[in-house]
């Protein structure tokens, strides 16, 4: 199917790999223009290439999450380089294991700084830029199934997720009247390189293969199969497209039925 630009913009932290690059590739394919913002400029740029680059559409940006001004710098970029600006989407994450002994001061600033902040920040330079050009737009942020219900091994991961969540529920008041939605999208075990390197670490620890990594975080799916990247990005399309106008303040759980609410 022809591709049909909708006049919208998006930017994608994380965008060069993984859940985010699904986002970027979904959102370009329903016709909005994509900022790919990631700290790996090759693979941004790889994927803004394979979406026709600036004339098809698509940019890379160079992002830091945990730094405030490199957020806003890439906002501002995005608005310059693509003429608007209508969607965020606050995907970049890390996801460390964080056995409770082995819990530091540094390892909370770490994952804080990239997980949550990086939200924070992410939604203080839209609202100025949708501010700025006078009109509202998306705020769409990952939690995760493990914001939901605390997961065995990732405790300040967890922590980081339900504070995504927390902060998502008040900014969602705090920004309507500005014509400003705010939601997560919480995904559950996605095929990523990121869920691929924590299944690897989590076998390892315990002296098992890495299929029994995977058996950790797969058990209990009701769908039986693991989440594509694409199965996210869809949940992410609807959020930022105009079905989803009076949602906010929400974080929908795409899992295959792990946490029922």
């Amino acid at each position: 199917m022809t591709r049909t630009d909708n006049g919208k913009v998006a930017l994608i932290t994380g965008g060069g790999q993984g859940i985010g690059q699904a986002i970027a590739e979904r959102l370009h394919a329903d016709g909005f223009k994509v900022a790919i913002a990631d700290l790996n400029t090759a693979t941004a740029g790889a994927v803004a290439d394979a979406l026709g680059g600036k004339e098809g559409g698509a940019i890379a940006l160079e992002v830091n999450v945990s730094d405030r001004d490199s957020v806003f710098a890439a906002v501002d970029q995005t608005v310059s380089a693509l003429g608007g600006f209508d969607v965020i989407v606050n995907n970049a994450g890390i996801a460390p294991q964080s056995p409770i002994e082995d819990i530091t001061p540094q390892s909370i600033e770490k994952i804080f700084s990239i997980n949550f902040n990086g939200v924070v920040w992410g939604t203080q330079a839209a609202t100025k830029a949708f501010r700025e050009l006078g009109h509202g737009g998306r705020i769409i942020s990952a939690a995760s199934q493990a914001g939901h219900v605390g997961n065995p091994g990732i405790a300040l991961y967890s922590a980081t997720k339900f504070a995504v969540r927390g902060f998502t529920q008040t900014a969602a008041r705090d920004l309507a009247q500005y014509g400003i939605t705010v939601n997560t999208y919480a995904p559950g075990i996605v095929r990523t390189p990121l869920m691929e390197d924590l299944a690897k670490k989590t076998a390892e620890s315990a002296g098992q293969p890495e299929e029994w990594g995977w058996q950790q975080f797969t058990h209990g799916i009701t769908l039986d199969r693991l989440s594509e990247p694409s199965d996210v990005a869809g949940v992410v399309a609807f959020l930022s497209g105009p079905d989803s106008s009076y949602i906010t303040g929400q974080s929908i759980i795409v899992d295959g039925g792990m946490v029922f609410n």
